[in-house]
């Protein structure tokens, strides 16, 4: 059976889905790196750049967003839009109600639209969309058609619909009823925000919870093992049909436990390795990531072009689960052993793309260049792996990375999580400065949680050590006198 696991009894939520007992995907989300893709804002418009086409707005956030002139309701609802400047559709100072969709990434700000959708089970509703558009899965031309005219019906003229594939079995009774629900939505967003005196946030998705449903229901035979009661329930409450849920009540950290954290920890190396001592190596830069093949050891049967040929075939199906893994984005170049044929070639690029075909996210194969190296790139809506986890390191000059002061104060929660219910009443840890102040939070308000929740006195002693880092020194009686 299939696993979906769930680390969330901590600030720091994660979930793994093992398929076939190997692990297909991890997502981690950590307090202020949440995606904020799909939250709805009341934003005021900043700066209006028209030889862009574009506007800059507050939105309530630490960077403004990127506003396009054709995300605008007023553009979209214009008859005689040609040659318009952005200008004639929108003001500095003017309020707007905007969506996200794309995080801000480095000096780049969110980039946002203006033409909000509200998604439920059967729509995706747009009350200034004027589009409608059927699921590609619909099983002929006439389904799409029969849509299309109920939602010509019962839309208004700046109204959009879109109908998901669940919708395609659905009565036009339940359709109706859910749009209204939508429409009673919007209504109520719209009077919430005539409240509002400056930019901020107006409705907010739980991305990890959406996130974990979509893993849950892109495999069959699945089990939820999770740490978090209220995660039980709350899967239970929206897919209780046929799932299973576990609730895991180990010491041990449930990802620890299930041979998670391991994987992990390879996924932030840069080396990976192959079958018979052959390896890859993926570097992580800012413009791009290179992986680049090797042999190694490995040498085949029969002569070097077997061996070239496997490691090439091999390398192909674990870059890809890489790629996913480690949700590199942008520019990848992998750097196969060099191949004398383009049949060689044909074959890897099209073993490579096959197993892309399981990514989520959009992947584009360009294709070889001239020196042999396979070009594609990968849709970027949030930070890597790599980038969730690590910080540049201040004692290597930045020439690499180390754990972040906050993921390693999590990793210390979940370490002194095991010493739930045990018979100790104190424990003394060392730890660097940043880690304590990560972990203890504003006036130590995690820290106070924690040791009323585990029944612990959590003491520190300040260690000097290069980087982020923590040891659990001592766990005992406690020293105070009573």
């Amino acid at each position: 059976m299939n696993q979906l696991i769930i680390n969330a009894n901590s600030r720091e939520k994660r979930f793994a889905l093992v398929k076939n007992g190997e692990v297909e995907k991890i997502y981690i989300e950590q307090p202020g790196q949440q995606s904020l893709v799909g939250n709805i804002y009341l934003g005021i418009v900043e700066k209006v750049i028209p030889g862009m086409n574009a506007a800059f707005v507050n939105f309530g956030e630490e960077m403004s967003g990127f506003l396009q002139k054709d995300k605008l309701p007023s553009y979209v609802h214009d008859e005689n839009k040609t040659n318009r400047s952005i200008s004639s559709y929108v003001h500095q100072g003017e309020k707007l109600l905007v969506q996200v969709e794309k995080d801000a990434a480095g000096t780049k700000g969110a980039r946002l639209t203006g033409i909000i959708e509200l998604q439920s089970d059967n729509l995706v509703y747009m009350p200034q969309g004027k589009y409608i558009a059927v699921s590609k899965k619909a099983d002929s031309a006439d389904t799409r058609d029969k849509w299309r005219e109920f939602a010509s019906q019962v839309k208004t003229p700046e109204e959009g619909l879109i109908f998901r594939t669940e919708s395609l079995n659905q009565t036009e009774e339940v359709i109706l009823r859910e749009l209204q629900h939508q429409r009673d939505q919007y209504a109520q967003m719209i009077k919430s925000i005539s409240a509002m005196k400056k930019p901020g946030i107006v409705r907010s998705r739980d991305y990890f919870f959406e996130q974990a449903m979509a893993a849950l229901l892109s495999v069959e035979n699945v089990e939820v093992i999770t740490d978090c009661l209220d995660m039980k329930k709350r899967i239970q409450q929206n897919h209780p049909e046929g799932i299973e849920s576990e609730f895991y009540n180990g010491k041990e950290n449930v990802f620890s436990f299930y041979k998670i954290e391991q994987e992990i920890e390879r996924l932030l190396k840069k080396i990976v390795w192959l079958e018979k001592g052959a390896y890859m190596v993926i570097d992580q830069g800012e413009a791009l990531t290179m992986i680049d093949v090797n042999t190694g050891k490995f040498s085949g049967k029969n002569d070097l072009r077997d061996t070239v040929t496997k490691t090439n075939l091999n390398a192909a199906v674990e870059a890809a689960r890489q790629i996913r893994l480690r949700d590199l984005a942008g520019i990848i170049l992998i750097d196969f052993i060099d191949m004398k044929n383009d049949s060689e070639r044909n074959k890897v690029q099209k073993l490579i793309q096959k197993e892309l075909l399981q990514d989520e996210r959009r992947t584009r194969i360009i294709g070889f260049t001239e020196l042999g190296i396979l070009q594609l790139t990968r849709k970027k809506t949030k930070q890597s792996l790599a980038e969730t986890l690590t910080e540049k390191c201040w004692t290597c000059g930045g020439s690499g990375q180390v754990l972040s002061s906050e993921t390693v104060a999590f990793r210390l929660e979940r370490a002194l999580w095991e010493y739930k219910s045990s018979d100790y009443d104190e424990v003394l840890v060392s730890a660097t400065d940043e880690v304590i102040k990560q972990f203890s939070g504003e006036a130590d308000i995690h820290k106070l949680r924690l040791e009323k929740a585990l029944g612990l006195k959590i003491k520190f002693s300040l260690s000097d050590a290069a980087k982020p880092f923590y040891e659990i020194l001592k766990v005992g009686a406690s020293t105070e006198s009573g």
